[in-house]
C-alpha cells in the first residue's frame, strides 16, 4: 500500500523576501498543495494587507499563522531536516537533487521529523552562509532563463512533495537531530578544532564546510550529536588537565 507524506511536518521558509505580494502568492500555492506552515525571515516589507490580497480568502488561515523571525538560524533551529533551494550551481553547491528526487526522500523523513524548505530573496537567492543551515539542496531545472518567481518556485516544490506520495512505498526514517542541536555541535567542534590546531583559525569556516558536508551525509540523530559533543568536552577536559599537570611539574622542579 502506498505511503503518504506527512504534510503537517513540512514548512515553507521564505528568507528575506522583498515583496509582500510574493509572500501572499506563496501562501496561496501552499494552500493548493495542502501545506499550511509558512515561516518568514527578516522580510523587507511585511505589509499584511498586500499579503492577504494575494493569498485570497482560501489561504487566509496560513497568513494568520505566519511565524516571523529575525535570522535564518533562529527560524530553522527547531527543524530536523532543512532543504535549501538554489538556482546557482557549482562551488559549494555540489550535491543537488531535483524536486521529484528530493520529494521521494522527504516522504519517510516527514513521518518523525519536521522539515523546512527554504527559499532565498527574490534578487539573489540563498548565500553560501545560508547554506550552512541546510542538509540538502534542490534545484528546479529550467531552460535558458533560470530565474523563477518566488511563488512559482514554492508551487513546484509543494506540488512535487504532494504528488510523489501517491507512488511511494513505506520506508523507515528515524527522528533526526534538530537544527539547533546540529548548530550547537558545529560551534563546539569549530572551537575545539581551532584550539588543538586541527583547522586554520584564520579561516575556520572553510575547513568546517567539509565537516558539515560529511556529517550531513550521515543524517545524524540527536543521540549521535550528543556523543560527538561529549567527545569534544572530553578533549577539552583532557587538554586542560595536561596543561595544569605540566604547570605543576614545572613548579615542582623549581
Amino acid at each position: 500500500m502506498p505511503d503518504s507524506v506527512n504534510l503537517d511536518n513540512i514548512s515553507i521558509v521564505l528568507h528575506q523576501p522583498r515583496f509582500p505580494e510574493n509572500i501572499g502568492a506563496a501562501a496561496r500555492a501552499m494552500r493548493n498543495m495542502g501545506i499550511r506552515e509558512l515561516v518568514v525571515v527578516n522580510p523587507e516589507n511585511f505589509d499584511v494587507v498586500k499579503i492577504f490580497r494575494m493569498a485570497t480568502h482560501s489561504a487566509a488561515d496560513i497568513v494568520k499563522r505566519i511565524e516571523v523571525y529575525e535570522t535564518l538560524r533562529e527560524a530553522t533551529s527547531s527543524y530536523h531536516y532543512v532543504v535549501g533551494t538554489t538556482a546557482r550551481l557549482g562551488g559549494q553547491r555540489q550535491l543537488i537533487k531535483s524536486p521529484s528526487t528530493l520529494a521521494q526522500k522527504l516522504i519517510p523523513i516527514s513521518k518523525e521529523n519536521r522539515i523546512a524548505i527554504v527559499f532565498g530573496p527574490e534578487d539573489r537567492g540563498l548565500t553560501n552562509e545560508d547554506l550552512h543551515y541546510c542538509h540538502e539542496l534542490v534545484n528546479i531545472p529550467t531552460a535558458e532563463f533560470s530565474s523563477l518567481n518566488l511563488a512559482q518556485a514554492v508551487m513546484v516544490m509543494c506540488y512535487e512533495i504532494f504528488t510523489v506520495s501517491r507512488e511511494s512505498k513505506k520506508k523507515f526514517a528515524p527522528r533526526l537531530a534538530a537544527r539547533h542541536e546540529l548548530d550547537g555541535m558545529y560551534d563546539q567542534l569549530k572551537d575545539i578544532l581551532v584550539r588543538i590546531s586541527y583547522i586554520n583559525p584564520e579561516n575556520p569556516d572553510y575547513w568546517m564546510n567539509n565537516l558539515r558536508r560529511f556529517f550531513t551525509r550521515m543524517e545524524l540523530r540527536a543521540k549521535e550529536v550528543s556523543i560527538i559533543r561529549g567527545i569534544c568536552r572530553q578533549i577539552n577536559w583532557y587538554g586542560k588537565k595536561r596543561y595544569e599537570d605540566g604547570l605543576r611539574e614545572k613548579k615542582d622542579q623549581m
